[in-house]
């Protein structure tokens, strides 16, 4: 079988870095926040990208790279909830431990979009912010909704397993992938058939940790195979789940998954985490099925869906939004 595995770090990251053209910090975010009230999404995305590479350069220069942070931060102020799910995500790409008081206001304030306040969540994990345990465990806790309880969940063992590896480091194979997921795959001295690893993806006893360790272990085997036992996973009852197998399939870019995105894609009932992370993985691959299909989706009832197909469209080197 092929192996698809190819290099993505961000699936709408500029295909040329906007500093170098634009140096000014200031300026790179009043794109950000559109200042001018004129900037396209896409353009807004690039930019957040830019601010992302300076902001993880902190070894570099710690002011410049904070300075980056923390106008990253103003992003989320928007009324788009697929750009401030996206700030807190690459908020938790840039190691930058700086950017971990913003995130925990976001997960805090209750009157963020739920896709906003996982995705800061989860970026405490991905930062690895041993402070902020106490605040995830708050959360996963008591919060009422199950998308928040669930990331904190994984946020949580998260860095309990990053703190682990200090004492005694498992053996990973070596990712294509550069992204700080929510949770590792699987160590090598557990070798596991494609079969074995759908069964624990899909084992509702097992927990839910290991079950996401078992996805990006399938990620990373990546051919057909793989890529059909984790398309299984959209049968899970969590919105969570789903969405983070979406969003693997854009890292993937195996056609073969196509229809299963389009067919959560067109779901009007399934979650909108879950579909809009479908437009946003059939923007990555490369298939004629998929301009159609998201250019229908330009209409979408909602929002945040629709931007996805916006940007998704907007970032396909065969078709331009106008």
């Amino acid at each position: 079988m092929n192996n698809y595995k190819v290099e993505k770090i961000d699936w709408d990251a500029p295909e040329e870095p906007v500093t170098e053209v634009v140096e000014n910090l200031e300026e790179l975010r009043d794109v950000l926040v559109n200042q001018n009230g004129k900037e396209s999404l896409a353009a807004r995305f690039r930019v957040l990208f830019t601010l992302k590479s300076i902001g993880e350069s902190f070894t570099n220069d710690v002011a410049r790279a904070n300075t980056a942070i923390d106008y990253i931060n103003q992003a989320f102020a928007d009324n788009s909830e697929l750009l401030k799910h996206e700030v807190a995500y690459v908020l938790g790409q840039t190691k930058n431990l700086h950017a971990t008081k913003y995130l925990r206001d976001v997960l805090s304030d209750t009157d963020q979009q739920c896709m906003v306040r996982h995705e800061a969540a989860e970026a405490l994990g991905a930062l690895g912010d041993e402070d902020s345990l106490n605040l995830l465990t708050e959360f996963f806790k008591n919060d009422p909704l199950v998308e928040i309880r669930e990331t904190c969940e994984l946020a949580i063992e998260r860095i309990k397993w990053q703190k682990e590896q200090q004492k005694q480091k498992e053996e990973l194979e070596s990712s294509l992938y550069s992204s700080i997921d929510p949770a590792p795959p699987l160590p090598i001295d557990n070798k596991h058939s494609v079969a074995e690893l759908q069964k624990i993806l899909n084992d509702q006893d097992v927990p839910l940790f290991k079950r996401y360790r078992a996805m990006f272990t399938l990620r990373d085997i990546g051919n057909d195979e793989a890529c059909m036992a984790l398309a299984t996973g959209f049968a899970d009852k969590s919105a969570l789940f789903k969405h983070e197998i979406a969003y693997i399939f854009g890292q993937i870019c195996n056609p073969v998954v196509v229809p299963d995105l389009i067919k959560v894609l067109n779901d009007e009932s399934e979650a909108p985490m879950v579909r809009h992370e479908a437009a946003e993985a059939l923007g990555d691959i490369d298939s004629s099925e998929v301009i159609p299909i998201l250019k229908k989706h330009l209409t979408d009832k909602n929002t945040v869906v629709k931007e996805s197909a916006i940007v998704a469209l907007d970032m396909n080197e065969e078709y331009q939004v106008d």
